[in-house]
């Protein structure tokens, strides 16, 4: 059984895959909660489907781009459960997994973009063919610099509309699709180490000067 998850967004998304399809799949309603929701939403998973953590064979994490702390506490988590369950951990960017999607689903009929909230006015971004394989990206840029009316997924086009005027779904990664990729072998494997692209805002003060 294939453990994943997301925390690259405000909000946390889990999933349960069985080899063949997704079994189970939750997410969080409250944002910026990844610390407090991540580990009872696996819970819930795993009880719903009546399994313990030994059962799970692999797991497999959303690794950004995103903020600083939603993206530790998963890939912490990913990598914790993998040494514990001695089971592989599998990184996978997040934009990948809404790629895949807008794909899958039909929302993207031709090669389009994934722009998701970078904070600070800027977005995370990434180019797909038509079959969503990853051409350029992603990189941290501002919207107007990239302003497109080529099709866009990802939370970008609701934040900057004028940039991004030509909206496709989803809006975020789903951990379904995350585990259904893996499972597939539909999106790029990773190393579990979270894309961050930027410094945190959280840097270490100067060291104090000795006392005389």
């Amino acid at each position: 059984m294939l453990l994943a998850f997301d925390t690259a967004t405000p909000l946390v998304s889990v999933a349960l895959h069985d080899g063949d399809r997704v079994v189970v799949e939750h997410s969080s309603d409250v944002p910026m909660k990844h610390g407090e929701h991540l580990a009872p939403l696996i819970a819930r998973a795993m009880a719903e489907v009546g399994i313990v953590r030994q059962d799970l064979t692999a797991i497999a994490v959303g690794v950004g781009p995103g903020p600083f702390t939603g993206l530790r506490v998963g890939v912490v988590t990913a990598r914790t459960l993998g040494f514990v369950l001695d089971v592989p951990v599998y990184g996978v960017c997040s934009l990948d997994a809404i790629a895949l999607e807008a794909v899958e689903t039909g929302a993207a009929s031709g090669s389009f973009l994934v722009a998701t909230d970078a904070r600070r006015k800027e977005v995370y971004l990434a180019s797909y063919d038509v079959d969503g394989r990853r051409l350029e990206g992603p990189v941290v840029t501002k919207p107007a610099d990239v302003a497109t009316d080529t099709p866009v997924a990802g939370a970008g086009p609701g934040l900057y509309p004028d940039a991004f005027p030509t909206a496709i779904t989803p809006t975020r990664p789903s951990a379904g699709w995350l585990a259904a990729g893996v499972g597939a072998e539909l999106v790029e494997l990773l190393d579990p180490e979270p894309l961050y692209l930027r410094r945190p805002d959280a840097v270490a003060g100067a060291p104090r000067k000795p006392v005389s």
